[in-house]
Order: structure tokens, then sequence, then C-alpha cells
């Protein structure tokens, strides 16, 4: 079983960094998939960033390249997403996400999803 918790939201300014967290307390977490998503107000959830079980694989969305970072520490069960230069339009709610196996882009890929973690980037 999977069970996600984000955590690290919070209203900063922008220019900022935030750090996120993604817990699992499930068994299987070094086997699967981990994402992040985050959806605006009035917006659809979109894809954010993506690592595989190994890290060997990372994928980001064209408007976080350069300034998002995700990781994961297997020993942990936790994923994280650096996120630094945050704009105003990283203003959010962030949800991390895992599917057995791959990492992917498309969210309908996800099986688990956590409850969600507000940013609000404003000055």
């Amino acid at each position: 079983q999977v069970h996600l918790v984000e955590s690290g939201g919070g209203l900063v300014q922008p220019g900022t960094s935030l750090r996120l967290s993604c817990v699992d307390s499930g068994t299987s977490f070094d086997r699967n998939g981990m994402a992040w998503f985050r959806q605006a107000p009035r917006e659809e959830r979109e894809f954010v960033a993506a690592i595989s079980w190994g890290s060997s694989s990372k994928y980001y969305a064209d408007s976080v390249k350069g300034r998002f970072t995700i990781s994961r520490d297997n020993a942990r069960n936790t994923a994280y997403l650096q996120m630094n230069s945050l704009e105003l339009r990283d203003t959010a709610i962030y949800y991390c996400a895992a599917q057995k196996g791959m990492a992917t882009r498309n969210q309908e890929d996800y099986q688990w999803w956590g409850q969600g973690t507000q940013v609000t980037v404003s000055s």
C-alpha cells in the first residue's frame, strides 16, 4: 500500500526558495516512480517533475526547468522538490504522486496521490 503525505509548502516572496517533501508510509517506495504536479486556482492540474525509482531519469516541465530539482531518498521513503527562484506563477497546490515502476509526465499513469500542500508566492 502507498500513502503519500506532502509538507513544506508556505507563503514566500518572489525569488526565494522552498523545499517540498513527500513521505510514503508504504513498503514499495523504492520500486515506484514519483512525480510532482500542481494546480493553480481555476487551472487544470499540470505536471511539474518526475523521477524514476533509482533516480537515473528525471523529467521537468519547461516552466520549472533550471529552477526546480526533484530528488528522492529511498532509505527515508521520501521524495523532494527543491524550488528556487520562485515566481508568482508558481502559486498552486502541489501534489505528490506515485506509480509502479516508471516515472512519466502523465497524471493518468499515477495510481497514488497525496493530499497536496499549498505554495503561495506573493510580494
